[in-house]
């Protein structure tokens, strides 16, 4: 379950942040989650709720957004989402990393991280 230690990556860079500024509360972290990362929404969710207990983000709401893949291709100059093996299980996709178009090399430019985005916090 490496989403426990990308949840305790992610809480620790935002308590550093936090630490530089007068924050007496914070109401909602927003993460921006590839699909690339094969991180699943519930692991991070419960993750967070745990490692955020007796930190200034201890009562915050953690909102998921997902991030499609995105390739760029080095033969026809493609730029667009990447196709997709179907799949029963909606939170992960499959992206196929070639050129949907004439199946050339790409560059992923998008859709490959999971940062944080935003930080909704209350000043003193």
């Amino acid at each position: 379950m490496h989403e426990v230690a990308v949840m305790s990556s992610v809480i620790q860079a935002a308590l550093a942040e936090l630490e530089k500024h007068d924050v007496s509360a914070v109401k909602e972290m927003v993460l921006v989650v590839g699909d690339l990362t094969s991180l699943g929404e519930e692991q991070l969710t419960f993750a967070y709720d745990i490692m955020i207990k007796n930190t200034s983000l201890e009562g915050s709401r953690l909102v998921i957004e997902r991030e499609e893949v995105v390739l760029l291709c080095s033969s026809c100059g493609y730029d667009g989402p990447a196709d997709t093996l179907e799949s029963d299980y909606h939170e992960h996709t499959v992206p196929i990393l070639s050129c949907p178009k004439c199946k050339g090399s790409v560059k992923v430019t998008a859709g490959d991280a999971c940062r944080i985005s935003s930080l909704k916090i209350v000043g003193e």
